[in-house]
C-alpha cells in the first residue's frame, strides 16, 4: 500500500492510494462544492448539474457517456451533499486508461439548453417524490430549522421555484466558478498506475481555467428550537432531534462516531432498546455528520402519534442518563468494534476506500490509512465520549416532527 499525490500547474490536486493486491481500482473527481454554496435565486444548482454532467460533452453524447461506461463493465455514479459534489466509477485494472479518460471528459460537459429543458423536468419531478417520503421531508426541513439562515439549512434538491426559474446561464456561471480545477480533486483507490494516472489528467485537464472558488465560513447559531409539520395523509409521527458536534476538521469526531454509535446505532443501541425493543417506535436512530467547520448529530424516530409524549420523554431520559453516568468499558468496546468491522469490510474494496481517502484530503488535506484510523478510534476513551456528550447539550437539541399531529404534546 502506498500513498501518492502530485497537484497540476492549474491547481487540480490528484491524489492516489495504491494497493497492487486489489483486484480493481476506484477513482472519482471531488468537487468541493455543494448547496451551502448557493445563492437562493440557483437553490439547487449543484444536484440539477450533476445530473447534467452525464448528458455529454463536445466530445460525447449522454448515450455515449453510458455506453463507454457499460463497455468497461464500470460500476459508476455521483452524488451531492450540502458541500461536495462527487463523481465516480469502479473497473478492472486494465481499464484504468478508458475510465480516466470517460472521467475527465464528463467532467466538463456541454450543458446543452435542450438537455438542460429536458433535465429540468426529471429534477422537478424528483422534488415531488421526495415529498412524498416524510425521511427526507422531515431531513431537509430539521436542517433548514437548525441552521437557520446559515447556508447548511440550503436544500440539496432545492424548490419547484428555483429550479423552475432556473436558466442554463445560471448554471453555466456557477459551473465555471465551482468546478475550478482549485476547487476539484483527483482520487484514485486500488491496483492502478499513479505516474499514468497523473499524466493522463494532465493531457485532458490541463486547460481546466484557473478561478478561485471561496465558501461562507461562518459559524452556525442553532437555537434549539421546537415546531411540528402537519400532514394529516401520514399515518406515523416522525420525530427528528439535531445538536451541534464535531467539525469534519475535529479530532473529537471521532467520540462523536462512538457516541453515535452508543446511542443510536440501528440495532444494539441505547435508543434501539429504550424505543424499539420496547415497542414505542418501530425506528430509532442516531447518525453523526461531520461538515466543513460544522458538525450534527441527528436522532431520527418514527413512532405512533399518540405515543409521541412518551417517546420524547424516553429519549430525554435516555440522553440526560447518558451525560450523568456515561458509559461503561464493554459498552465503549462493543462501538467500537462495530465501527472498526464496518469500516474494515468497507476498505476491503477499492471503492469502498474511495469516499474515505477522497474526504479525509478535501476536509483535512491528509491522507490516513485505514489501520492508522481505526487506531486513532480505538485509543477514544469513555471519558472523551462523556465529555463530548455534554459539550453537545444533547436535551436542548433543535426539535423538529412531522406527521398528523398539529402541535407537540406539553
Amino acid at each position: 500500500m502506498q500513498f501518492r499525490e502530485a497537484q497540476l500547474d492549474n491547481g487540480l490536486k490528484i491524489i492516489a492510494e495504491v494497493n497492487p493486491s486489489a483486484a480493481t481500482l476506484a477513482a472519482g473527481f471531488f468537487v468541493r462544492t455543494g448547496s451551502r454554496d448557493e445563492t437562493p435565486n440557483i437553490a439547487g444548482v449543484s444536484h440539477f448539474l450533476e445530473h447534467m454532467v452525464f448528458k455529454g460533452t463536445a466530445r460525447r453524447s449522454a448515450a455515449a457517456v453510458n455506453l463507454a461506461f457499460d463497455e468497461m463493465g464500470a460500476n459508476y455514479n455521483a452524488f451531492t451533499s450540502e458541500e461536495n459534489t462527487v463523481y465516480f466509477a469502479s473497473v478492472l485494472p486494465e481499464f484504468q486508461t478508458d475510465c480516466m479518460d470517460l472521467l475527465c471528459d464528463i467532467l466538463r460537459p456541454s450543458l446543452r439548453q435542450e438537455d438542460f429543458d429536458i433535465e429540468k423536468g426529471v429534477i422537478l419531478e424528483e422534488i415531488a417524490m421526495y415529498e412524498d417520503h416524510p425521511h427526507f421531508r422531515l431531513y431537509d426541513n430539521l436542517m433548514r430549522r437548525h441552521f437557520d439562515s446559515h447556508p447548511l439549512g440550503n436544500v440539496i434538491l432545492g424548490s419547484a421555484e428555483s429550479i423552475s426559474n432556473m436558466a442554463r446561464d445560471d448554471m453555466q456561471a456557477y459551473f465555471d466558478r465551482r468546478y475550478s480545477p482549485t476547487n476539484v480533486t483527483l482520487v484514485g483507490v486500488g491496483n492502478l498506475d499513479f505516474d499514468a494516472m497523473v499524466d493522463q489528467a494532465r493531457r485532458t485537464c490541463a486547460s481546466w481555467q484557473r478561478l478561485e472558488a471561496s465558501r461562507v465560513a461562518e459559524p452556525s447559531r442553532p437555537v434549539g428550537s421546537r415546531g411540528v409539520i402537519t400532514d394529516a395523509k401520514l399515518t406515523r409521527q416522525n420525530i427528528g432531534l439535531m445538536c451541534q458536534a464535531p467539525s469534519g476538521q475535529d479530532e473529537r469526531r471521532f467520540a462523536a462516531q462512538i457516541l453515535a454509535n452508543v446511542l443510536g446505532d440501528a440495532t444494539g443501541s441505547r435508543l434501539y432498546y429504550a424505543l424499539v425493543e420496547s415497542a414505542l417506535a418501530d425506528d430509532a436512530q442516531m447518525t453523526y455528520s461531520p461538515m466543513d467547520g460544522e458538525g450534527a448529530l441527528m436522532t431520527s424516530v418514527s413512532t405512533d402519534p399518540e405515543k409521541v409524549a412518551q417517546v420524547l420523554g424516553v429519549i430525554d431520559e435516555v440522553f440526560r442518563k447518558f451525560i450523568d453516568e456515561g458509559l461503561g468499558e464493554a459498552e465503549l468496546q462493543a462501538a467500537k468494534n462495530k465501527i472498526a468491522s464496518q469500516a474494515t469490510l468497507s476498505g476491503e474494496l477499492p471503492m469502498g476506500r474511495l469516499t474515505s481517502v477522497g474526504f479525509d484530503w478535501v476536509y483535512r488535506s491528509e491522507y490516513v490509512p485505514l489501520a492508522r484510523q481505526i487506531d486513532v478510534m480505538f485509543a477514544v476513551s469513555a471519558d472523551d465520549v462523556l465529555t463530548l456528550a455534554q459539550q453537545c447539550n444533547l436535551p436542548n437539541a433543535t426539535l423538529l416532527t412531522l406527521g398528523p399531529l398539529e402541535k407537540l404534546p406539553a
